[in-house]
C-alpha cells in the first residue's frame, strides 16, 4: 500500500527545471516536521504548526485525507487522468520525505511505468534517507533536488544532515542539485551552514525565498538575491506560492 496525499497537473515552480510541464506526485509522511517555517494551519480547531507542505507531514491531523493504493496499475490510471494534453512533462515525486517509501513496490512500478514513457523524473528529498541504489537500480534514473534543511528549520543537526545519505545520492543520481530556503533574519548564520553543506560537492546551488505567500516571500527575497549574487549561487523563486499562495494541488 502506498499513502498518497495528493496527484497534481502543474508547472515546476522552483529549482533547475522551474517552468516545465510537470505531474506531482506528493506522498504522505515525512521523518522531519520543521516547525521552524512557522507555517500555521488551523485543522478541526487545533493549531498546527510546520512547513507549506504541512499537509502531507503531519499524519495525526492529515492522514484521513490521504489515499491509499494497492496497486501500480490504479496509481497509474489515476496519475494519467490528471494530465490535460499530449504534451510531455515531467513526473515530480514529492511529500513530505518521499524517499522512506523507496522500497514499495507500488511506487516502483509506477516509476518505472513513466520512465519507460519517456518522464524524466524528479525527486524532492531532505536528504537525509539512506537510499539503497544497489537494490532499486530504478533510483539512478532520477534527479534529486537536494532540500537539505538548515536551523531554520527548528530540526536538530543530527536528525537533518546525513552525510552518508548525500554521499550516496550524490554519487548515484542521474543529476543532482542543492535547493536552499532561507529568511532574511538568519540569512548570515544560514550562509555558513549552506558552505558546510555543500563544501565538498561541485553541484548547482539553489536558493529560495521562504514564504507561503507572495507577502511573506516579499519579506525575505532580496536578502536571498544578495546572497546568491556574493556567493555564486543559483537564485530560485518559487512560482507555485507566488501566484497560487498556499492553495494546494498546483
Amino acid at each position: 500500500m502506498l499513502e498518497v496525499c495528493e496527484i497534481f497537473y502543474s508547472l515546476q515552480g522552483e529549482g533547475i527545471y522551474t517552468g516545465r510541464p510537470s505531474l506531482f506526485l506528493r506522498l504522505g509522511g515525512c521523518n522531519l516536521s520543521c516547525e521552524g517555517f512557522g507555517v500555521e494551519v488551523v485543522k478541526n480547531g487545533t493549531r498546527i504548526i510546520g512547513c507549506d507542505s504541512i499537509h502531507a507531514v503531519n499524519k495525526e491531523h492529515f492522514r484521513s485525507t490521504w489515499k491509499r493504493y494497492d496497486s501500480s496499475e490504479v496509481l497509474i490510471r489515476e496519475m494519467r487522468s490528471h494530465i490535460p494534453n499530449k504534451k510531455p512533462f515531467d513526473i515530480v515525486l514529492t511529500g513530505g520525505e518521499p524517499t522512506l517509501f523507496f522500497s514499495n513496490p507500488v511506487l516502483i512500478d509506477t516509476l518505472g511505468y513513466f520512465i519507460t514513457s519517456g518522464c524524466d523524473v524528479t525527486v524532492e528529498t531532505n536528504g537525509t534517507v539512506l537510499i539503497d541504489f544497489e537494490r532499486f537500480p530504478i533510483y539512478r534514473s532520477c534527479t534529486y533536488a537536494l532540500a537539505v534543511k538548515l536551523s531554520n528549520s527548528g530540526e536538530n543537526e543530527e536528525r537533518r544532515i546525513n552525510r552518508k545519505a548525500l554521499e550516496r545520492i550524490t554519487k548515484n543520481g542521474r543529476v543532482v542539485f542543492f535547493k536552499f530556503v532561507l529568511d532574511a533574519k538568519m540569512i548570515r548564520q544560514l550562509a555558513g551552514e549552506i558552505a558546510q553543506v555543500t563544501a565538498e560537492y561541485d553541484l548547482p546551488v539553489y536558493c529560495m525565498p521562504l514564504g507561503e505567500s507572495a507577502d511573506v516571500m516579499a519579506k525575505n527575497d532580496k536578502a536571498v538575491f544578495e546572497l546568491c549574487v556574493q556567493n555564486g549561487y543559483r537564485y530560485s523563486d518559487r512560482a507555485h506560492i507566488r501566484v497560487w499562495g498556499k492553495k494546494g494541488g498546483v
